[in-house]
């Protein structure tokens, strides 16, 4: 049985059994409150959604903590990226606040008060998707009724125009950047491989015989450290590649010349490519010897072999499959805007079928219908 009773000048106590049978209690200023509370608490009863109040009050610090070691499906930059996002952005705001304490208005100020830091929208994004997944799972354990990162207003990312190179500014900027990278500068602008996929491929994976390259392990950059993983960003990106014949042969003579090493592109004395330094050293002189664009980063060659494969013709879904996207919908959500050129085909293939449906319908009956015709009018003049 459920009731409130007075406890004082201006204190209810409400006073009902959870579905375990233990009696529990909680007071409140007013008896309007207490009654709801008790309504509330029923109604979440007979839906079979009652949580224990004293079960969220574990501090959200100790429940991150918690998820964490439970976490065995992320790749180890994926894991070392949330770590910093957390110690860095959303345990400085809820570490020590227990679960039933972290209120929706919390979290909507916590963002605004990221965003007045200065963090990009979509590190902001992240971050509340990090706080958002650990609260999630303080519901599916019976912690908390709900979560309170439901309808919360995030900073809109707003969309920048992607950068391109055309086949006359890749030559330039193969051409400076040196004979030891131009084969990456190529590898990049016509294959769309990623930069960890790149510097962490092996030779073995290469065929240059069947022309065909397996897009399989990445090499990553995790704490500071370089390591190799046998994994791609997803599934889908792992993959097989055909080689254009041209590439083929300037990767030859790069591995005839090349310093001694299981991975393709490495730097002079064998040594793994680290990003950072290799665009500071390499990437921005060449950038300025070809005369492209100074801020051209180099996942935009990325974004160059798709808009080299659009202007050739290629279908969505052969993009798709090139640059190992999950989905064909991220494909054309990146590159839709580049295929005008499809449309204005299908156009011309459209006016091809009307013009020609058109003159078949016009056409006058053929052959045997016509002589038929001649027969039968001669027959009956006779």
């Amino acid at each position: 049985m459920a009731f409130v009773e007075r406890r004082g000048p201006k204190r209810w106590r409400a006073r009902y059994r959870g579905p375990d049978g233990r009696e529990r209690s909680q007071t409140f200023d007013r008896k309007v409150d207490a009654e709801r509370f008790l309504a509330e608490m029923q109604v979440a009863k007979n839906r079979g959604a009652w949580v224990d109040p004293r079960a969220g009050r574990i501090p959200f610090g100790e429940w991150a903590a918690e998820c964490y070691a439970a976490r065995v499906d992320l790749r180890e930059s994926s894991r070392a990226r949330d770590e910093a996002y957390l110690r860095l952005h959303v345990l400085p705001h809820f570490d020590r606040v227990p679960l039933t304490r972290i209120e929706r208005r919390a979290v909507q100020d916590w963002i605004g008060v990221l965003s007045a830091k200065g963090l990009a929208p979509a590190t902001v994004r992240a971050c509340h998707r990090l706080l958002s997944g650990m609260l999630s799972e303080a519901v599916e354990a019976r912690l908390i009724g709900q979560s309170p990162c439901r309808g919360i207003k995030l900073p809109r990312i707003p969309r920048t125009e992607q950068r391109f190179l055309t086949a006359i500014e890749v030559e330039r900027l193969a051409e400076g950047i040196g004979s030891q990278f131009a084969p990456l500068i190529y590898f990049g602008a016509y294959l769309g491989g990623r930069w960890g996929e790149l510097v962490g491929l092996k030779r073995e994976r290469l065929n240059l015989l069947r022309r065909q390259v397996q897009i399989i392990g990445t090499l990553e950059e995790v704490r500071g450290q370089l390591r190799y993983a046998e994994e791609t960003k997803t599934s889908a990106s792992r993959r097989l590649i055909t080689i254009p014949a041209f590439l083929c042969e300037i990767l030859a003579r790069h591995l005839e010349r090349a310093p001694a090493s299981e991975f393709v592109f490495t730097g002079p004395q064998g040594t793994l490519l680290r990003r950072s330094n290799f665009r500071r050293r390499h990437f921005k002189p060449a950038l300025a010897a070809a005369g492209v664009d100074p801020e051209l980063r180099f996942h935009d060659l990325r974004h160059t072999c798709a808009a080299l494969m659009i202007e050739q013709g290629a279908h969505p879904k052969e993009i798709q499959e090139r640059l190992g996207h999950s989905s064909i919908k991220t494909t054309l959500d990146l590159y839709g805007h580049l295929m005008p050129t499809l449309g204005a085909r299908l156009d011309d293939a459209l006016e091809r079928a009307h013009r020609d449906a058109k003159a078949n319908l016009l056409r006058p009956a053929r052959g045997l219908d016509v002589v038929g015709l001649e027969a039968a009018e001669g027959g009956h003049a006779s």
